[in-house]
């Protein structure tokens, strides 16, 4: 795993338009920043309940345009992990949401660190979290 790959939660992405000063410095230090659909779906369906539609997806098209930004696509790799933790986190009674294992998935099969303020993230093995409070 490299240190400076990272992948953003929805939390995470919000904290930093809010200015959360840790994960500005997360990001800033990075060297590739990765997204996975489930996180931009997330996004997108906050965006239309919320008054600022238009100006937060166009904050969000010009994120997605760095060149340090990619998205992680979700394939038969990342589902297949996905089942996996699924079934281990309901064996070990620690279930979190399903979007939040589809992005859990998507670290381990890029061997990408989790960038969160969701701290049931350290209930998942086999991936780097760094959790951050408000």
């Amino acid at each position: 795993m490299d240190d400076r790959k990272i992948i953003l939660d929805t939390s995470a992405y919000s904290s930093f338009l809010r200015g959360h000063d840790k994960i500005k410095f997360a990001i800033q230090i990075s060297d590739e920043i990765f997204i996975n659909p489930v996180v931009i779906g997330e996004l997108l369906s906050g965006f239309a309940m919320g008054k600022n539609e238009e100006r937060n997806r166009e904050i969000l098209r010009k994120f997605l345009k760095s060149s340090r930004v990619n998205i992680a696509a979700i394939g038969e790799e990342t589902s297949e992990r996905y089942a996996a933790l699924i079934n281990y986190l309901r064996k070990n009674g620690t279930p979190i949401p399903s979007n939040d294992i589809w992005i859990a998935a998507s670290a381990m099969e890029y061997g990408l660190k989790v960038i969160t303020t969701d701290k049931h993230y350290l209930n998942i093995p086999l991936i780097i979290t760094e959790f951050y409070d408000y």
